[in-house]
């Protein structure tokens, strides 16, 4: 599974990166960004649980 982030749609709130700070961080211009690459099997729970937190589902876990 991997994590991805609509850039155009997240508003920064940084929900993710608290919930889910292995996977989600904030770049420079405030905006969260998912790690590269296939999620750890002891993350996915934590990942799908901070897509479900975002307030503009800005996050996809698939």
């Amino acid at each position: 599974m991997r994590a991805f982030v609509d850039r155009d749609s997240c508003i920064g709130c940084e929900a993710c990166v608290g919930i889910c700070p292995e996977v989600f961080s904030m770049d420079d211009e405030g905006i969260s960004v998912a790690i590269d690459g296939e999620l750890a099997a002891d993350l996915v729970e934590s990942a799908e649980e901070a897509m479900e937190c975002c307030p503009v589902s800005a996050i996809t876990v698939e």
